[in-house]
Parts: C-alpha cells; sequence; structure tokens
C-alpha cells in the first residue's frame, strides 16, 4: 500500500522557482505542512499566500552554515518536527573548463554540495530520535555520467550521489529513507527558459521535463510502501539523447 503525506511536516529547499515550487505545490496537496525555504523573501511570501495556511516561509542563504542550522531550528519550533526533506537547491554553471570562472564553481559547489550535506546534518538528530524520516535530493542525469559540456556541474552530482548512497546505508537502521531524484532536462529557471509557449513546445516534441513533472516523481517516493526505497529515480524527457 502507498503511504499518505497528510498531516506531514517537510522543507523543501530552492522553493522560490522551478523544481521546488513545484514541489512545494505538489506536496500541499497532498496534505502536508510545507517550510518554503529560498533567498528571495518576496518570492516565497507570494507562493505563501497562494498555497495558504499549511506553508511556512523561511528565506535563508543556505550557503552560510548559521542560517542553515537557523533555518531547521525555525521549521522544528513552527512545526514540532521535520518529517520531509527535500533538498532541492542548487544552481548551474555548465561551460569548458579551460575557460571557467572557478569563483563561479566555487559558488555552485557551496550550493550543490555542502548546503545539502548541512541541511541533512541538521534534520538528522530529529529523525534518529522519532525513527523516522524521509530525505530526497535533487541530483540529475549528470550525477550518473559526466556530461562533457558541464563537467563540474556533474561532480558536484556525482558527490550527492556518493553521498546519498553511503547516508542511506547509515540511516536504514533507523527507518530513515534516503533517495536522489535525478532529472535531465528540465524547462525552467535553472536552464533560462521562462517562456510557457517555449516550455509548451518542447514538452510536445518530447525534448524537455516540466518542473511539475519532477514534483510528481517526489511524490511517488515519497509514497512508496515504508518497506521500500527508492534509492534513485533518474527521470529523463523521452527524446533526450544521454
Amino acid at each position: 500500500m502507498t503511504q499518505s503525506l497528510a498531516g506531514k511536516t517537510a522543507i523543501v529547499t530552492g522553493a522560490s522557482s522551478g523544481i521546488g515550487r513545484a514541489a512545494a505545490r505538489a506536496l500541499v496537496k497532498e496534505g502536508v505542512q510545507v517550510a518554503l525555504v529560498a533567498r528571495s523573501k518576496d518570492k516565497l511570501d507570494a507562493l505563501a499566500r497562494e498555497l495558504g495556511g499549511q506553508t511556512l516561509a523561511v528565506p535563508a542563504d543556505l550557503t552560510v552554515a548559521t542560517e542553515v542550522d537557523a533555518m531547521v531550528e525555525t521549521v522544528a519550533g513552527a512545526f514540532g518536527r521535520i518529517d520531509i526533506l527535500f533538498a532541492n537547491a542548487g544552481s548551474y554553471v555548465p561551460g569548458v573548463v579551460a575557460e571557467g570562472d572557478a569563483d563561479q564553481w566555487d559558488a555552485m559547489l557551496s550550493v550543490n554540495v555542502n548546503s545539502i550535506f548541512r541541511a541533512i546534518r541538521a534534520v538528522l538528530p530529529g529523525m534518529i530520535e522519532r525513527r523516522t524520516g524521509e530525505i530526497v535530493v535533487t541530483s540529475s542525469i549528470s550525477g550518473h555520467q559526466a556530461l562533457h559540456w558541464e563537467p563540474v556541474y556533474s561532480a558536484s552530482k556525482h558527490a550527492v550521489q556518493s553521498f546519498v548512497h553511503g547516508l542511506r546505508r547509515q540511516v536504514a537502521p533507523h527507518n530513515i529513507r534516503v533517495g536522489s531524484l535525478a532529472p535531465g532536462i528540465v524547462l525552467n529557471e535553472l536552464w533560462g527558459i521562462t517562456d510557457p509557449e517555449e516550455i509548451e513546445r518542447r514538452v510536445a516534441a518530447h525534448e524537455g521535463l516540466r518542473s511539475e513533472d519532477v514534483a510528481d516523481a517526489l511524490i511517488f517516493m515519497l509514497t512508496r510502501p515504508a518497506n521500500a526505497t527508492v534509492r534513485d529515480l533518474v527521470l529523463l524527457p523521452q527524446n533526450q539523447d544521454i
């Protein structure tokens, strides 16, 4: 039997746009109380107004260690517990290594790797104490094979994959599930695609995913029976040639 998410609490990072925003909407529809986390207070407040009383806007810069800890403390204080962490915040820097900006790489790694490690570390004590919890990390097809046009981004997602696989085995005895959700091309702000007509054209051509497609996959992962863990879910546009 699938698990109901009604009455659970969740943190969604990167909630101000793209996959995070779609995930927040999907979780609220399932009856989840959702803490919306991102740097943009205005966007979070607008989304919280749209979604109603089951949400909490928590502006935070997840590259700052103290703000990660404060985020988790704020959410735990407001909701009483944290059942689900969707560690989704990320940035994207493609390009040729010989021409790359190392400072941009450092900033990307801080978001894509370090902030995820810190957020998970912060929620684990409560989950271990209650002997229950769900952690899903947004990875990428780039975490499963290195793509030549984005080698540093691929490296960040390979780090996420290794972490998720090791962590899953550590926390399984505490009834905590850990999984990786790895999409291919998603037609949203991260890829610089915001025009609705372009999105619909490329979806119709099977060349890209909607953010909502990824959110649906997240709900699938979270609602599996308690004895089943989706360790990795790779979701590609049907025509993505990778």
